[in-house]
Order: structure tokens, then sequence, then C-alpha cells
């Protein structure tokens, strides 16, 4: 049975409603648990896979190339690694938060695709000059429906703008 992408019309049964919400709602919450797996490992806590492993497919890919790194078809957990390995792209970083927006989502049966808007704050410092970067841009994911749920399996990450700022520094003395 495929599941239609946009059941509303009054030729879709409350069955087939249902299947499609679920289904939303599990995708909705995987792309969410993407961000956690980011936000919920700070401090030197480096095991965003704790999310990743239940957000991707075990053979899924990402291509993040558009970071101008070499990250185009890669799985996921070189991703991990590239981000937060020794000398990561997020080893200079203090403090970040990746919010995820509400998808589009279509979905097809056991395969779906959704576009996904975010923004991801960043702060970090360079000797004595702090420094933070903001981020949005999309996240396009194909999708399939797994025995263990809904995984991703490509992700490609596009960029629609970044911007870097100084931070203030609140405890410096005015006078």
């Amino acid at each position: 049975m495929s599941t239609p992408t946009t059941p509303t019309g009054g030729d879709h049964s409350v069955q087939e409603r249902l299947r499609y919400l679920t289904d939303r709602i599990e995708i909705q919450d995987l792309v969410t648990r993407y961000g956690l797996g980011q936000d919920l490992h700070q401090d030197g806590d480096n095991d965003v896979l704790a999310e990743w492993d239940r957000v991707f497919a075990p053979e899924a890919t990402v291509d993040y190339s558009v970071t101008g790194a070499p990250l185009d078809s890669v799985t996921y957990k070189d991703l991990a690694r590239a981000m937060r390995g020794p000398g990561g792209s997020m080893s200079g970083i203090e403090h970040w938060q990746h919010f995820e927006g509400v998808p589009t989502v279509h979905i097809d049966g056991d395969t779906a695709t959704a576009r996904t808007p975010h923004i991801h704050t960043h702060q970090g410092r360079s000797g004595q000059a702090g420094w933070n970067l903001i981020q949005t841009g999309f996240f396009v994911d194909r999708l399939e429906r797994r025995p263990e749920g809904w995984r991703i399996v490509h992700r490609r990450l596009e960029i629609l703008w970044m911007d870097t700022f100084p931070t203030i520094d609140h405890t410096a003395d005015p006078g």
C-alpha cells in the first residue's frame, strides 16, 4: 500500500490518514533527534552517535561538501569524526545549539523525502577573542521505513547563509 503524500481529500480512508500522520510525526522526531545528537553532547562529550545511530541507516551517506570540506558521499560516522574527532570542525567551539524546523515531507509507501530548514548557532574563542557563528539552510533527506522505524539513508546539507560576529564581554569593567 502506498501512503499518500497529502491524505486530505475525501478519497482517503481514516486508516490512510492516520498512517500518514504517524509517519510524518516519526520523521519529524527523527530530524529533531539529529540536532539533539549535537546538542546533548557538549563539554568534551563527543558521542553524537548515541543519537545518530537511531537517526541514520547503518549504510547512510551524507553530502556536506557545501562546507568546503571533502564530505561528499561519506558515512554519517565519518561526518561525526570530521566534526567531533581530534582537530575536528567543532573542536574550537565552546557552545552550540541546533534548531531544526518543521520539515516538508513527501511519503511514498516505505520511502520518503524531507526538506528541513535549520538555524545552527555556535560560540567559540580564538585566543582572547570570542565569536559567534550562525548558519541557516536546509537538510534534504531521503528516508526509508525499516523494521526499527524511519531512517535517513542520504542527507545533503544546503547552506543559505552564514555569519560570524564577535561576542560581547559582559564581565568587562566599563570604567
